[in-house]
């Protein structure tokens, strides 16, 4: 692999074979609180108490969070209920039955970021809800299969778009994922939806996050006056999956693997 702190011409930082061991600390953390917390969604629940249990979580396991002081951020999570489809902010709202909610957490180890987040049900899930759930999830894992070394950005979009698209759903346009490592966010952009062939080429030692966000109706958003909460304009449902990833010779390592097999909210 090139050596250390190589950049692409895209600014795209080439990271060495022992950082991958690093990104699999952090992102297995990140992982494993997001497993611990599946027993706390229930009708009745606040997601404040939810972000609560998330960074006593965090604090026990000697990490930190990414997300506490991040431009005056102030959680753990970033937890988005229903229509909100990202970075909502925990509070005293209390989930009912059939609530869909995307949990989003980032940690610090040993300096690594690990980034996930996944969809969660409080009580009942309803049928429109699990296909919009199933549909989301089904798409990261289309990105993440167009990803090794020759491919281009645009095909993980495009991987991604043609799927949800074919689903009669629509792909969130106005938020992205983002390369990582060392740093919380950093080039390139990595964008849900494009054309094939488009892009910077993807190469070994690339770190980056895949983080679909698939709405039920139309695709548009709006972030509301708390400069945080982004919701779908037309109040339909939306749900995102995320995964960090690294490139290798061969593929993919995904850092986010959930230990205990709970990444869908339909496990048991």
């Amino acid at each position: 692999m090139i050596g250390k702190g190589h950049q692409t011409r895209d600014g795209i930082r080439i990271h060495q074979d022992a950082d991958f061991a690093g990104m699999h600390k952090a992102g297995e953390l990140a992982a494993r609180i997001l497993d611990e917390i599946a027993e706390h969604i229930f009708p009745g629940q606040t997601t404040g108490e939810i972000d609560r249990l998330i960074e006593e979580k965090v604090d026990a396991a000697g990490a930190t969070s990414a997300t506490i002081g991040y431009r005056g951020y102030q959680h753990a999570s970033c937890i988005s209920v229903n229509h909100v489809v990202c970075h909502g902010i925990p509070g005293d709202k209390k989930l009912k039955d059939g609530d869909i909610l995307n949990i989003d957490v980032t940690v610090i180890v040993d300096g690594w970021f690990g980034d996930t987040s996944r969809m969660y049900v409080a009580g009942k899930l309803n049928r429109k809800a699990e296909r919009l759930i199933q549909v989301t999830h089904d798409s990261l894992m289309k990105g993440i299969e167009a990803v090794k070394p020759g491919n281009t950005f645009g095909d993980i979009g495009h991987a991604i778009q043609s799927f949800v698209e074919g689903h009669r759903m629509s792909v969130v346009r106005d938020f992205c994922g983002h390369g990582l490592g060392r740093v919380f966010h950093a080039p390139p952009n990595v964008l849900h939806y494009g054309r094939a062939g488009t892009g910077p080429t993807l190469e070994e030692g690339m770190f980056f996050t895949i983080e679909p966000m698939v709405n039920l109706g139309r695709p548009e958003t709006k972030v509301l006056a708390d400069d945080w909460t982004a919701v779908t304009r037309d109040k339909s449902l939306s749900a995102q999956f995320e995964h960090s990833v690294g490139v290798t010779a061969t593929g993919v390592e995904i850092f986010t693997l959930s230990p205990a097999g709970k990444f869908h909210p339909t496990y048991g």
